[in-house]
């Protein structure tokens, strides 16, 4: 149960709900253990009845239960006076079922103050299951959201989504009826021994016999579920992950008429669930009947060595006790008989929630750190640029400007082991246009990635306002950037909603999200759909054209006004002369703020600032548009290779 302690915290904050169904607990078993005693007094006075009529009338008298005397006590009655007057054996039968319906009626008391406390006891421990098991969901999921994009690479959606999903319904099967029952498990067997205890002793131990063997039986048999629900959790896990990629992949099996190979693929992934499945299940169906028996031997013994002492004349017990522990016995059954369910419970929460605590002993690699200045460099400005090409930005509440730098960066992919970035140096000013064309594989999104923080820098460092990254909040960073990804991911929400994604609500919201779908001239798309701004896509965005997703993301990314714009590859979706609408438009909005573009088309960069050309994770030339142009190195042949390229479609 060690992996199970990290839910310690989470009892403690409930830890009054769980006083206070612990309380339930203990009054409805109070109530329990009382009954088998008013029906042992009610069988001891019909025995005694009976014998009384084989008596003289002088020596006849019933021996009041009680439990009935101190229970009609309270009202005043004078029970003693009831049952003096036995001249008869009709007074004596009467007297009997007088007796024998107020036992009746306590009973049906207890029973019902039993179920009473019962009710509250399932509405305070199972309710405290549902609220841990909230807590735990959206620590999970917040704690999922701190993870850097390498973990995200490394785990499968399928495991991510059965993790919070289905392993924390495991647990809270623990937190809710296997925490009840252990409980009550636990108040039950001490207050039953304890009356049995009371009542006679021997008999008590002669039913207690069975139950050392039934610890042994538990103990092995822990580990054998514990074991095979792991195996039955992990398989879960692979079903989850083939479903998911699958749907999401469904345009590509269709494509390529997949299907079957899916639908294969997914049945050997089931048929191996089923057998883990099935060789728990055999188990568990084992581990109940083997508990069930040792129950059941509990209850012959006490029969039998109850009937030898009745019959050998042992004053101590009567026949009203052997049924008194007949019921004690059975009165356990269900309790112990859980013990098999209850090990299972504690067994697959544990598996559960080792694998929870794989992920939430995960430690983000990007996170907020405090990367002390550098007192020879200053104000952290870049040495090789002018002062009054850098704002002076060294604290974390100034506003951020968006002068980008990068000093000598080398990143190497910690996954794959790719180096990407080789050396890499180039300054943006604030409100300054840079682009970056290369073959793929260049390392140009890398760039990207690195200004965004999704990786940190292996070697060298990148600057934001003259400050390294690392020394600005991550939310303060991302917010103020900007950012198309070449894989574009929109959500299953309306088209409105998706383009006001970051924005609060606000009154000009709509108007701010028309300007934007202008700028990005997917506004006349829009409105010629039937509900506007309010059609609601598919998932990631499937209802849309790829261009027009693309466009879509350009007007998320420019809406809340970034300092800094990045575009990676943004236009690669769209014909030429879409694209020269959207760089047409975007030249204002992208005006006063600083703005990388990686593109494969010289089109969409030569109107940059400065141009960066890379291969192979090194920046091999640089400079404008025309400099370039005349240098006729790479860039050159990359501009006269489009050239040719559009000349051919044009005929």
């Amino acid at each position: 149960m060690r992996p199970l302690l990290k839910l310690n915290p989470y009892f403690a904050k409930y830890a009054w709900h769980l006083v206070l169904g612990t309380v339930f607990i203990a009054l409805s078993n109070l109530f329990a253990v009382y009954a088998p005693q008013v029906v042992r007094e009610a069988i001891d006075l019909i025995t005694e009845g009976v014998q009384q009529n084989g008596l003289p009338a002088e020596q006849r008298g019933l021996v009041v239960p009680e439990m009935l005397d101190l229970w009609l006590g309270w009202t005043g009655l004078d029970l003693k006076a009831r049952v003096t007057e036995l001249g008869t054996a009709a007074a004596i039968a009467k007297t009997v079922v007088w007796l024998a319906g107020m036992l009746a009626m306590l009973y049906l008391v207890f029973a019902l103050l039993k179920g009473f406390f019962m009710f509250l006891m399932r509405q305070t421990i199972i309710v405290v299951s549902r609220l841990i098991e909230f807590d735990l969901k959206n620590n999970v999921f917040a704690h999922y959201q701190k993870l850097d994009r390498g973990f995200y690479k490394r785990n499968s959606t399928g495991d991510l989504m059965n993790r919070i999903s289905e392993d924390v319904g495991k647990v809270r099967m623990y937190l809710g009826p296997a925490v009840m029952y252990t409980i009550n498990l636990v108040v039950l067997f001490v207050m039953c021994i304890a009356f049995m205890l009371h009542v006679n002793a021997e008999l008590t131990l002669w039913t207690l016999a069975p139950l050392p063997l039934m610890s042994v039986v538990i103990y092995y048999v822990s580990d054998v579920i514990n074991r095979k629900s792991t195996e039955v959790q992990q398989q879960q896990s692979r079903l989850s992950t083939l479903a998911q990629e699958s749907f999401s992949g469904i345009r590509v099996l269709k494509a390529y008429a997949k299907e079957p190979m899916a639908v294969e693929r997914f049945r050997e992934a089931a048929d191996a669930y089923r057998v883990r499945s099935l060789s728990q299940a055999k188990v568990d169906a084992l581990f109940m009947p083997s508990i069930m028996l040792l129950i059941g031997l509990s209850t012959v013994l006490t029969i039998l060595i109850g009937g030898i002492k009745l019959i050998q004349g042992d004053p101590t017990v009567s026949v009203g006790n052997i049924a008194e522990f007949v019921i004690y016995v059975n009165m356990l059954t269900w309790p112990f008989a859980s013990v098999g369910w209850v090990t299972s419970l504690i067994q697959q929460a544990s598996a559960s929630m080792v694998r929870i605590n794989e992920f939430l002993d995960t430690e983000p690699t990007i996170t907020d750190k405090n990367v002390p200045l550098d007192p020879s460099r200053g104000n952290d400005r870049n040495a090789m640029d002018p002062p009054s090409t850098l704002p002076k930005v060294a604290h974390q509440d100034e506003e951020i400007h968006g002068a980008i730098t990068f000093k000598n960066v080398t990143f190497t992919y910690p996954d794959t082991g790719i180096r990407a970035l080789d050396g890499v140096s180039f300054h943006v000013p604030a409100g300054g246009t840079l682009a970056v064309v290369g073959h793929t594989g260049s390392g140009k999104s890398t760039l990207i990635d690195l200004i965004g923080r999704l990786y940190d820098a292996a070697s060298g460092e990148v600057l934001i306002d003259g400050v390294p990254v690392q020394r600005i909040k991550l939310e303060r960073l991302r917010g103020q950037l900007g950012c198309v990804p070449q894989d574009v991911f929109l959500f299953s929400d309306s088209i409105r909603n998706n383009i006001a994604f970051r924005l609060d609500r606000s009154e000009d919201l709509d108007r701010r999200v028309e300007q934007a779908a202008r700028a990005a001239q997917v506004h006349d798309d829009i409105i010629g759909f039937p509900k506007g701004y309010d059609t609601l896509l598919g998932e990631r965005g499937i209802t849309l054209s790829g261009g027009q997703k693309q466009r879509v993301s350009i007007a998320r990314a420019i809406v809340a006004r970034p300092r800094i714009l990045l575009f990676d590859d943004a236009l690669s979706a769209v014909d030429t002369a879409t694209e020269e609408a959207i760089l047409r438009e975007l030249r204002a909005v992208m005006k006063g703020r600083t703005t990388v573009i990686i593109s494969h088309r010289i089109s969409a960069v030569r109107d940059a600032d400065h141009i960066l050309v890379m291969d192979h994770g090194r920046v091999i030339e640089e400079g404008n548009h025309a400099s370039l142009l005349a240098h006729g190195g790479t860039y050159h042949k990359l501009h006269e290779e489009q050239l040719l390229e559009e000349a051919r479609e044009a005929l």
